[in-house]
């Protein structure tokens, strides 16, 4: 059977400009918060990636027409109806259970199957039904499907006993619509929150302290259409940020927002990272060496987990050994194998990974998940001869045009695909 590859020769210096797309972790919250409105909502801005896709075609399942237009996505839900999910698009997506707080709000009931997406290990959504019931539905998992149904919904206090961006945003979803007023305590404070909550405030929601660790929600009858623009990736920003520390000259990578990268950027000038701040922009001049460094990941305002695989290639190029200790996903070092592929000196224990300077040589590796996939990319650009990356896919869920982007920047980079 044939598959797209991604192949970089590296040692390419990168030089010029890059623009950062919409954020991935909002678009696929904000589509479906769009289906709560029984009218009309338009997104601007949203990324050109296939979890974008997924989540269109599962509101065409629901008879709600969308219309894409370049990055802006028109949604009209004001002939949706209520029908179970097929469970092969939602088992392609993790985010798809965002359908699962929207239909609540909306329909109150729901039948969805389990989420898919990247395999991280164990990532529960027994937050997300801690939330659903205490507004006062019904959850019941029969033949590996989600049943979700509540006579109504009433506002509640709820407590979430770890932070979680996905059960704050789907409680956050359904309780728009439900009776009375909602607080969530110890609720995750990631800037795509806070873009979700503007949509539904857009939208007639009444949500205050996104953003915060109390989200105080008083429910409305119903939502109504609005624009909204999506806030900039600032995973796929790190992303590049990561890759022009590798390998730039000068780079500016532009369409982001300083504040929600500001751990990244401690960590790369701690390493010796020349940069420059702008408004809206930040210019990136690499390094052939760089100090060491620890990392550990955290909750925002943390480092973010989404941006340890991308930046450990960068380790590699350090005079001396680095400590990343993962505390969100211990699962996250799956890329670490394919890392030693290419030479990577990486000894992996307990959560934690100590990385040593190495010289890494081009080989076949394989992204087992979206991040990770990133992390090969980088260090493709780093390495001596031809890196080929297979399982691409995983790339294409979180970062729009990839290869054209870093192939603008002077990256010797294509696809093929083959047999």
């Amino acid at each position: 059977m044939s598959q797209e590859v991604i192949k970089i020769n590296g040692g390419n210096k990168l030089n010029g400009k890059v623009q950062i797309s919409g954020a991935k972790n909002s678009a696929v919250a904000l589509i479906p918060a769009s289906l709560m409105a029984n009218d009309v909502v338009t997104l601007d801005g949203l990324p050109d990636i296939s979890d974008v896709k997924t989540l269109m075609s599962l509101l065409g399942d629901l008879n709600i027409k969308t219309e894409l237009n370049g990055d802006q996505l028109v949604v009209d839900s004001s002939e949706a109806v209520n029908l179970p999910l097929p469970n092969n698009k939602v088992q392609s997506l993790r985010a798809s259970y965002y359908m699962m707080g929207a239909m609540l709000g909306r329909f109150k009931k729901c039948v969805i199957g389990l989420p898919g997406g990247c395999p991280l290990g164990p990532r529960p959504i027994d937050q997300h039904i801690k939330g659903f019931e205490a507004l006062g539905a019904k959850v019941t998992n029969e033949q590996g499907a989600m049943y979700l149904i509540a006579e109504e919904l009433v506002g509640a206090k709820i407590f979430m006993d770890v932070v979680s961006v996905g059960a704050t945003i789907n409680i956050m979803l359904a309780a728009s619509l439900a009776k009375g007023r909602t607080v969530i305590e110890n609720a995750a404070k990631e800037p795509e929150i806070v873009d979700v909550a503007t949509l539904l405030n857009n939208m007639g929601a009444k949500i205050r302290g996104a953003g915060t660790d109390t989200l105080k929600i008083e429910g409305v009858e119903s939502l109504h259409g609005t624009t909204h623009s999506i806030i900039p990736d600032r995973i796929e920003a790190g992303t590049y940020m990561c890759a022009a520390a590798a390998m730039g000259e000068e780079v500016i990578i532009e369409n982001i927002i300083p504040l929600h990268l500001e751990p990244l950027i401690a960590k790369l000038k701690e390493m010796g990272t020349e940069i420059e701040l702008g408004e809206d922009s930040i210019l990136i001049r690499g390094k052939d060496e760089y100090k060491p460094v620890d990392i550990q990941t955290a909750v925002y305002p943390g480092f973010a987990t989404d941006l340890q695989q991308p930046f450990t290639p960068l380790l590699l190029k350090a005079n001396g050994s680095s400590k990343v200790t993962e505390t969100i996903y211990p699962a996250r070092f799956k890329h670490v194998d394919e890392l030693s592929r290419m030479g990577a000196k990486v000894h992996l224990e307990n959560g934690t990974a100590i990385y040593y300077p190495s010289k890494l040589t081009g080989t076949s590796v394989a992204a087992s998940d979206l991040r990770a996939g990133a992390s090969l990319l980088i260090a493709g650009l780093i390495s001596e001869d031809v890196t080929t990356v297979y399982n691409v896919n995983h790339i294409y869920r979180g970062y729009s045009g990839i290869v054209e982007k870093l192939k603008s920047l002077g990256a010797d980079i294509w696809t093929e695909v083959i047999e």
